[in-house]
């Protein structure tokens, strides 16, 4: 999701500084932004890390100025799949404490920065479990609420400097790498799973990270200039009610069409 975003800014015009702990990856979104006559720097960071975090927004602020926008894609690994009453205490505490441990440093530092220069716009990322109740969620669904509730909180102390902080809730793109890696290990049960979350929607589809994306650059941009403190969902309705009961093809429904 991270890359998708990154190229999303790019396309846009934005000069992105994208980072990782894995620089081979980071390298390579770099490579294919810069394929496509995009604007990019690419550097080795842990985003857990505060004084690197610290360090890459000072080099950048020195190479270009400012800091525009903030976006934190940093994945953590999650236990899933198992009921709440046995789940391990660790696997349930360890996404909740990464994830929100990364995402306060990276927006406070950014927070910062777009103080002294009072402008910017810090995106977050959850999924559909921060608006609804979903079962075997783990540790991810409270961690995705406590990044929601950060969000809201940082845009009413942040707005009075300019600053605008905006959370996207996901409905889970099956073309993004976690998905992708969980089809390779289990093609026929992710089959299921996928068919399972799109009948959760109201349109039938779930979100793709190109989806995504669009709504990032958007959030971005002057268009929404008064947009903040708020979820925006991008869950195919999925949050607003589960829809698994209605079926796009269902003989007692009719159809109507224009030509």
């Amino acid at each position: 999701m991270g890359s998708a975003v990154a190229r999303a800014f790019a396309d846009a015009g934005a000069k992105v500084f994208i980072t990782g702990r894995n620089i081979s990856s980071v390298q390579k979104t770099a490579n294919e932004i810069l394929d496509s006559n995009g604007s990019v720097e690419a550097e080795q960071l842990d985003a857990m890390d505060e004084n690197a975090i610290n360090g890459h927004l000072e080099r950048v602020v020195q190479k270009v100025g400012k800091i525009d926008i903030s976006f934190n894609a940093v994945g953590v690994d999650v236990i899933q799949n198992i009921p709440l009453i046995d789940i391990p205490l660790d696997d349930f505490i360890s996404p909740i404490t990464l994830t929100m441990r990364t995402r306060f440093l990276t927006s406070i530092a950014t927070g910062r920065v777009m103080i002294k220069q009072g402008s910017g716009v810090i995106l977050f990322l959850t999924a559909t479990p921060g608006g609804i109740g979903y079962p075997y969620t783990g540790g991810f669904a409270p961690a995705c609420c406590a990044l929601e509730c950060m969000s809201k909180n940082l845009a009413s102390e942040l707005g009075v400097f300019g600053i605008r902080v905006v959370c996207i809730r996901s409905g889970g793109s099956p073309d993004s790498k976690v998905f992708k890696e969980a089809i390779d290990r289990d093609p026929a049960n992710m089959a299921l799973i996928i068919r399972k979350m799109e009948e959760d929607t109201m349109l039938k589809k779930l979100p793709l990270r190109a989806d995504i994306a669009n709504v990032a650059v958007f959030l971005a941009s002057d268009m929404s200039a008064k947009i903040t403190g708020g979820i925006i969902d991008v869950t195919s309705g999925t949050t607003t009610g589960l829809n698994y009961r209605v079926r796009s093809q269902d003989s007692n429904y009719s159809t109507f069409s224009s030509q």
